[in-house]
């Protein structure tokens, strides 16, 4: 048979619209109990494979930390304090000095002060006080003397060099160096002259980083430890508040450890001078190398872990900055506590354990270390290192 014309379509005239296709005509139903000999592919897929399933798992999202509440803060201010007083006599000037040269409650060593030159020549140690007495000061004056009209003023001045002491390898001081200028003023009746401090105090400034989904922090805290601190400024005295913290998220509950602290002048880790002040895998050295204050608190949360530091400068190659290079370790909660993952402070005399593990803490004035090999099934271990940039003005 012959196969079917197709009709001619009609010539393309420029200006007129295009020829439309004819329609194709409708189907024609099959027969009741046939089968067609065209399936749609999907059917098909569909007939072999059964319903399909509309998946629900979704790729986890990280959680989105709330917004912290405003903080009620107020930074402490330095103020001037009454710690020198001098007495002009005709042929003596007398200087009291107080231990508590700065008001800060840090008392300060009599062998590290000295007037015009002279050693202290007597104590209260009751009242914390120092003595100079100088004599013979008209007769033979050894200090500049300034000539006026009306008066004639007599200058020295009252030097405080602060060093670390001698029983200890902590190369710190907590206390900042002073110098005080005295004048006597000399006319008919006697007068007394003594400068205000105006310490030059040490402010810090700290961040912080994280690291994949652990994620590790080290923050300042507020006095109350309600807060993130949001200044970043200190003073010799002042209490710095750290707050260590992991957040697992996907993970199993963890415990976090401080296993180490350093404080360098310089941003490198290896640079000189250092102070080591937790070390021995979470050994806070700090209280009994200076007798401070310095401690862990007792663990209140497996994923958090505070402890306080005593501000302190370096006595030599102070820069006017610090920087505190924290190494913190998280473990399963799950899995006991061992002479390398610890948290221990020198009090009352004795090592205790942050979370009660104080006979972990007895290797504190040795060497900390593992006698058996961990079981790695039932324990995870993860280390961070977390950099503080203290800057001092």
């Amino acid at each position: 048979m012959p196969p079917p014309q197709v009709p001619a379509s009609p010539p393309f005239v420029p200006g007129m619209p295009p020829p439309q296709a004819p329609a194709s005509p409708p189907l024609a139903p099959l027969p009741q109990g046939t089968v067609g000999q065209l399936q749609d592919s999907g059917s098909v897929q569909q007939q072999l494979l059964g319903p399909v399933k509309e998946l629900t798992w979704k790729y986890p999202e990280m959680p989105v930390e709330p917004t912290s509440p405003p903080v009620q803060f107020q930074l402490r201010e330095p103020v001037s304090v009454s710690s020198v007083a001098a007495t002009c006599d005709e042929n003596m000037v007398h200087v009291q000095v107080k231990k508590d040269l700065f008001g800060s409650g840090e008392l300060i060593r009599a062998s590290d002060i000295s007037l015009g030159g002279c050693g202290v020549t007597g104590e209260d140690s009751v009242a914390q006080i120092c003595f100079f007495s100088i004599e013979a000061l008209i007769l033979f004056p050894p200090f500049p003397i300034q000539m006026t009209n009306d008066t004639l003023v007599y200058s020295f001045s009252l030097t405080y060099l602060p060093t670390a002491a001698s029983n200890t390898s902590a190369p710190i001081v907590r206390t900042s160096g002073a110098v005080i200028g005295i004048e006597c003023h000399y006319l008919r009746l006697h007068n007394v002259s003594s400068n205000a401090l105006q310490p030059a105090w040490i402010p810090y400034a700290a961040t912080k980083i994280a690291q994949e989904l652990l994620v590790f922090s080290l923050k300042l805290m507020t006095d109350d430890w309600q807060f993130e601190r949001p200044s970043n400024v200190y003073y010799m005295g002042d209490l710095i508040h750290f707050e260590a913290s992991v957040k697992q998220y996907n993970h199993v509950p963890l415990r976090v450890f401080v296993d180490s602290c350093q404080v360098t002048p310089y941003p490198y880790a290896a640079s000189a001078p250092s102070y080591l002040f937790i070390q021995n895998h979470g050994c806070l050295v700090d209280s009994k190398l200076t007798g401070s204050s310095s401690r862990f608190l007792p663990r209140t949360q497996d994923f958090k872990l505070q402890f306080q530091l005593e501000a302190f400068r370096f006595q030599q190659g102070d820069t006017g900055s610090l920087y505190i290079t924290c190494v913190l370790k998280a473990t399963a909660a799950a899995s006991p506590t061992d002479a390398e993952h610890k948290a221990c402070s020198f009090v009352g005399q004795k090592w205790a354990g942050a979370g009660g593990e104080d006979q972990l803490c007895s290797c504190c004035d040795g060497t900390c270390g593992s006698r058996k090999a961990r079981d790695l099934t039932s324990v995870m271990s993860h280390q961070f290192c977390n950099l503080i940039h203290l800057w001092v003005n």
